[in-house]
Formats: structure tokens, sequence, C-alpha cells
């Protein structure tokens, strides 16, 4: 034990375990797809905050798998509020298939490494060339109207449909600018 620390440093669950370390063990058995151990772990921190818990699985679901299965977030919020909403006996369902889920996951952390680059980085960027159009003072400024909003202002990449209206939204937003 390092001189002048604790065995450890918060409360202890039920069985004696340091809440933080319990935390800390039930993520990292979820980021490895450990299922048995996660959902043990997450048992113990039911008996003793479940608030808690519940918290730590939002967090998970956007901090190790985020991106790689977008609706973690909302599965993990759509079980919480059966877990709360059900008698106790069957509420540990919701709970037990919130972990297995997450744990089961792909996984990703591109959104907690984003948010620690963005929020911890102190780069400027400069405002780009395309976003100053007619909605900003310097792209009227500028003079660009309608045509450089839907050439540069309006651009998508990834673009996942095609757009049926577009040529009829531009003629409409040109007949409307000449009245």
């Amino acid at each position: 034990m390092v001189k002048g620390l604790r065995e450890h440093d918060g409360p202890t669950t039920a069985k004696g375990y340091d809440f933080l370390e319990v935390l800390s063990a039930l993520q990292k058995e979820v980021r490895r797809g450990n299922e048995y151990e996660a959902v043990y772990w997450a048992t113990e921190l039911e008996s003793f905050n479940p608030k808690a818990l519940w918290s730590r699985l939002r967090v998970i679901a956007s901090e190790d798998i985020g991106l790689a299965n977008p609706l973690a977030s909302l599965i993990v919020d759509v079980l919480e509020k059966q877990y709360y909403a059900d008698k106790k006996d069957s509420s540990r369902l919701f709970l037990v298939h919130a972990v297995l889920f997450l744990a089961r996951s792909p996984k990703s952390r591109i959104v907690d490494n984003l948010l620690t680059v963005v929020y911890n980085d102190e780069e400027r960027l400069e405002i780009p060339d395309y976003a100053l159009d007619m909605h900003t003072y310097r792209g009227r400024k500028m003079g660009r109207g309608l045509e450089h909003f839907f050439a540069e202002g309006a651009k998508l990449e990834k673009q996942a449909l095609a757009d049926p209206y577009e040529k009829k939204a531009i003629e409409a937003l040109k007949k409307k600018k000449k009245t």
C-alpha cells in the first residue's frame, strides 16, 4: 500500500467492494465483452446505488460503444425506464438486458476521444469560406445569394437519399426572391 493512501477512497458495496472500483470493473468488463463478469459487477452496484449504475451504463453507451452502435444510448435509456417502472422482481431483466446489450455491442471510442481532443485543444479554427453565405453578415456583404448557398452552403457529404425536390426548392426560392 502506498504511504498515506487508504485501501479504498470511497464507500463500500454490500459485499465490501470499493464502490469506485466496482464502477471501473463494470466498465472494463463491458469493454472486453465479458458479459458474466459485467453482469456480476452491475448487480453489485445495483444493490448499493442503482442510480450510479444506470448513470455508468449511459456513459458506457456513448464512451465505449458510441458510433459503432449509435442506438445504444436510446436502448439503455428505454431499459432504464422499464427497470424503474416495473415491479422489483422482473426489473432485473431490464438491467441484465442492458448490460448484455452493451457487452455484446461493437465498440468504438471515437466519441470520447474526439471529446477529449476538442475540449482540451487550444486550436482556433477559422470560419470556413463555404459557411459565409446569405445567412451571415459577411456572406451578404460578399454578395452571396441562393446560388452560392445551394452550390456550397447546402452541400451534403454522404448524402443517403436522392433528393427529388432539390431543383424545385431552388426554383421556388428564386421565384420568391424576385417577388
